[in-house]
């Protein structure tokens, strides 16, 4: 008797942001399956987008896939509704999240997806691809979680692939990439990965001010963190943290800072 075929969670949201009267509105939305988008009302020149996954993690087998598009002059802050959280998967099933950003001259976009979880025997894919014209601008954080240390969760197996490209005008501007196969916890308690921390985040920010907030910024890091300026416009910093509390605590204020205190309520909630 053949072995019966879990459901799986598929999952599409795609939209684009024109202006209109001074404002960044919404010009087309398109959501399907598991994945759907929200809109809280508008009290800023900025549009807010709240990414909602309705079957409530990832695991293996699970597809997801967000595309934007920011017109020129125009600003959208997109975020979730919660953390994201990646479950365990049978062997040999990947969940799939692929993020794609496309932002014109004189747009802006904030990346700002809340924590993402990982649970013992996980497997996620994940690739977070942002595609700028020359004079766009952008904030990007990427906050993930290995296991909820109050819980006492450790993630004794772990298969993560993990890629974040930014690109200006058809010519690569950064690239991060993560491939790991084994027992997670093991490798982040060595002195020289994580010692011993268990959340991290990445941050971008592309903009002409880059430089100006480098050092107000590393004023406000923890002490497992740094931040850099690659060339004249690219500020790169990388936070480690024992937990997902410890590293909200440095994130929201910096995000702020970056954000121009654009950061979304639901993640003060």
């Amino acid at each position: 008797m053949a072995e019966p075929v879990q459901p799986r969670a598929i999952g599409r949201v795609a939209l684009s942001v024109k202006l209109r009267d001074g404002k960044t509105v919404l010009d087309t939305l398109r959501q399907s399956g598991s994945f759907r988008c929200l809109f809280p009302r508008q009290k800023a020149a900025t549009l807010e987008s709240v990414l909602v996954n309705t079957a409530g993690g990832i695991t293996g087998g699970d597809s997801f896939q967000v595309a934007a598009t920011v017109a020129t002059g125009c600003a959208l802050t997109l975020t979730t509704q919660a953390c994201e959280r990646a479950y365990r998967a049978q062997a040999g099933a990947a969940g799939q999240l692929e993020t794609s950003l496309t932002v014109a001259k004189g747009g802006h976009i904030n990346w700002v997806p809340q924590e993402t979880i990982l649970f013992n025997k996980s497997h996620l894919n994940r690739t977070l691809t942002l595609n700028m014209a020359q004079g766009a601008s952008a904030l990007l954080v990427e906050p993930m979680v290995f296991g909820r240390a109050t819980m006492g969760e450790e993630l004794t197996h772990l298969q993560l692939h993990d890629r974040i490209e930014i690109v200006r005008d058809g010519a690569p501007l950064f690239l991060d990439a993560t491939r790991f196969d084994g027992v997670m916890a093991a490798h982040l308690d060595r002195p020289h990965v994580a010692a011993g921390a268990r959340a991290m985040a990445l941050i971008a920010y592309v903009a002409p001010d880059a430089e100006s907030h480098l050092a107000p910024l590393r004023a406000m890091l923890p002490p497992a963190a740094g931040a850099s300026v690659i060339g004249e416009d690219l500020l790169v910093a990388r936070l480690l943290a024992p937990d997902s509390y410890a590293l909200r605590q440095s994130l929201v204020p910096i995000l702020n800072r970056l954000s121009q205190n654009q950061l979304p309520r639901c993640w003060m909630i």
